[in-house]
């Protein structure tokens, strides 16, 4: 069956050709403004309102547009992508061209529970450093985000100024990380308590995206950070391989 004279077989080529062609008019617009209309991609390139609202729908889902019931379609705040590597926060947002930021919330001693003995391989009881900070990007706040360390190898982290940088700390201490695992949780109701939607400029009960990560240098676990970022300004891009056996 054809679509205004266009043979089935084409019809993925023009929801890409829409679909780009969308991208490209809204790279550069102000978050808010609206996106084409579909009646106008429609008469625009000859095809079904199903494959204009396809194109549509794929950047809705690359976060790029966003449908607002009753009003339409508009363009989002961009959302910044941040790939799974052992790097820090700071790192990550240089490397995109953004100022980042930190302001603590909190930092102070206490013991370590059954979960965060295990994580950072100490005793239940141990002393350790419970530090909390607001992380931004150009202002705009990303992420909340506790990190735990054990004060068996920082003994003078909270006696000292907090550094401005974990990773300036760690390889200071020659103890930068070699390697580390990271989880992303999905768990139930993942969404904005009170405080942390004051902190973010969030509305409560806004979706948010948990992830924890432990971080080894050589065989010695030197921290355990568990973050909550805001799901409408950050996205998760994972990079796979096909195992070289199954090639």
């Amino acid at each position: 069956m054809a679509e205004h004279g266009i043979p089935a077989t084409q019809r993925g080529r023009k929801h890409l050709l829409v679909r780009e062609y969308v991208r490209s008019l809204i790279v550069d617009a102000e978050p808010g403004s609206p996106a084409p209309s579909e009646r106008d991609l429609v008469e625009q390139f000859g095809v079904a309102r199903m494959t204009v609202r396809h194109a549509l729908d794929g950047l809705v889902a690359q976060g790029l547009l966003e449908r607002i019931p009753g009003r339409g379609t508009f363009v989002t705040k961009p959302l910044i992508d941040m790939q799974m590597r052992l790097s820090s926060f700071s790192e990550e947002m240089e490397r995109r061209g953004k100022v980042p930021e930190s302001k603590t919330l909190l930092a102070r001693r206490e013991t370590a529970g059954p979960g965060l003995a295990r994580a950072l391989e100490t005793e239940v009881g141990s002393p350790i450093v419970h530090w909390e900070r607001l992380r931004l990007a150009d202002g705009q706040p990303i992420a909340i985000q506790h990190v735990y360390l054990s004060l068996d190898t920082f003994p003078r982290f909270l006696d000292e100024a907090l550094p401005s940088s974990l990773y300036y700390l760690f390889a200071d201490r020659d103890l930068m990380p070699t390697w580390g695992e990271d989880s992303v949780v999905a768990v139930v109701a993942a969404v904005a308590t009170e405080d942390e939607a004051e902190a973010l400029e969030l509305e409560p009960g806004a979706p948010v995206l948990h992830i924890s990560r432990r971080s080894f240098c050589r065989e010695v676990a030197v921290e355990v950070t568990r973050s909550i970022y805001r799901a409408d300004r950050y996205t998760l891009w994972v990079p796979v391989l096909r195992p070289e056996h199954l090639r």
